[in-house]
């Protein structure tokens, strides 16, 4: 447990950058090599479509056909390939401009040096928060005060600040603090008591870096997948993001909703009803430049609720693809799913997919600078698309299929296994990825570094 002790007027003065309970990860290089492994065997990127010898500890669930990892799922696969990157070059992607006084863009407030992926312990019922830089984990959390929930999604605003849903057994959405400066005593011991690492999990009412649950009581929520935060604005004088808001969606009673909540205290503001998805549910959600929330049924439709009059509009999926949801920054929305994915065009009403497109599972996310990536079921494969020409430019093997897939402001993709231990980082310029492999029954399918949301907003973090 880490405690500060510190006085409340030099709170935020601290320089918080303390963090235990997990080691860096192994970096694999292309001969195969493993430089700090915490695996032991190791297989490298070459963005070849090659690989060596590979050690597992991380494993694919089968099930209903909805890939959630919880017992009832499965995804459909296609047939793996030799793969090859082409001549295409992996841009290092660069965050776009804004207020410099405020910072150079990235991780919270625009702090190229705060950034995190958090990532959901699902069978344990807890989130991993874990630094980008270090690949140490800093942080493991309760989200619901039963300890369950089976959380799936995580989703980081521009202040750098994370929301985590409960698929089941009722729902509920918490936010966490990624700065230990803005927890809050609340325990009522001295000081502030707060997780330092995965072996390190407080009980629910000693943690103090949790800043509000909200259980939907009443809702009796069966689904509270899909989460996304709205941008808010940038407050100039202080370089803080005000009146950020958060979306969800959860499907009851035979009705799906769509929830926007005050990012500040949880509670709820506005609450659309989703008539076209009925007692089916929204699987995966995204906001836009606009702020406005996108929702995917699977393979069935996308649906748009609208940030300023809450008007609802539905677009049928042409086949294919339809797990993954992530939106460009041009406000383009792409489904995937199975090595392939779908551009639709919301200016023109119109839908792009690549060639052979079939249904699959698997996340995808876009870098901001023309590609997107996803991962292909069930190959430990993570595959480059170009969002221009949606066309396959590379792939890179790892050693395990990833379900998940972010990206982070220093242009890392990160994949997160199948209701594993493992999260890769991979490195598109070299091909050389690292590990780390503290997690237990991991599952997030989401944008969990907050990248998503910076690369489409029109007040960018920085």
């Amino acid at each position: 447990m880490r405690t500060l002790w510190v006085p409340l007027a030099s709170f935020a003065l601290l320089p918080l950058f303390a963090g235990c309970g997990g080691d860096p990860g192994a970096r694999q290089d292309g001969d195969g090599s493993s430089i700090g492994s915490l695996d032991g065997e190791t297989t490298a990127a070459d963005g070849n479509g090659n690989s060596g010898n590979s050690s597992s500890n991380s494993t694919a669930s089968s099930g209903d056909g909805d890939g959630d990892g919880d017992g009832d799922d499965s995804g459909d696969g296609d047939d793996s390939g030799d793969g090859g990157t082409g001549n295409h070059k992996w841009d290092v992607i660069s965050i776009p401009d804004g207020n410099h006084a405020c910072g150079d863009g990235g991780g919270g407030n625009g702090n190229s040096d705060f950034s995190y992926i958090w990532i959901a312990n699902s069978s344990q019922g807890t989130m991993t928060k874990l630094n980008t830089d270090t690949m140490v984990e800093e942080g493991r959390y309760y989200m619901r005060p039963d300890g369950g929930g089976s959380p799936s999604r995580t989703t980081v605003s521009l202040s750098g600040n994370v929301a985590i849903s409960a698929r089941s057994s009722g729902g509920g959405v918490s936010k966490f603090w990624a700065d230990l400066s803005d927890c809050e005593e609340s325990n009522g011991m001295p000081g502030i008591q707060t997780s330092s690492g995965a072996n390190d999990i407080l009980a629910w009412n000693m943690e103090e870096c949790r800043a509000w649950h909200q259980p939907f009581v009443g809702k009796n929520y069966t689904s509270n997948r899909p989460m996304a935060w709205a941008a808010g604005e940038l407050n100039e004088g202080t370089c803080e993001y005000e009146n950020e808001k958060l979306w969800t969606s959860g499907s009851g009673n035979g009705q799906t909703e769509v929830l926007l909540l005050d990012g500040e205290t949880g509670e709820i503001e506005e609450t659309i009803n989703i008539p076209a998805v009925g007692a089916g549910y929204l699987y995966g959600g995204a906001v836009d430049g606009e702020g406005n929330f996108w929702g995917l049924q699977n393979s069935s439709k996308i649906i748009r609720v609208d940030r300023n009059d809450f008007t609802v509009q539905d677009w049928p999926v042409p086949g294919g693809p339809g797990y993954g949801i992530a939106i460009d920054a041009q406000s383009r929305v792409w489904t995937c799913g199975g090595g392939h994915a779908s551009r639709f065009d919301p200016q023109t009403e119109t839908w792009q997919s690549t060639p052979g497109a079939a249904s699959g599972i698997g996340g995808c996310m876009t870098d901001g600078e023309g590609t997107l990536y996803h991962s292909r079921y069930p190959q430990g494969v993570i595959v480059a698309i170009d969002t221009d020409t949606v066309l396959p430019i590379g792939e890179f093997v790892i050693p395990n299929y990833v379900h998940g897939i972010s990206i982070d402001f220093k242009g890392m993709v990160w994949g997160v296994t199948f209701a594993g231990s493992s999260v890769y980082r991979l490195d598109p310029e070299t091909a050389l990825f690292d590990t780390y492999s503290g997690l237990v029954g991991a599952y997030t399918y989401s944008d969990m570094t907050g990248f998503g949301l910076s690369s489409v907003s029109s007040t960018p973090s920085g």
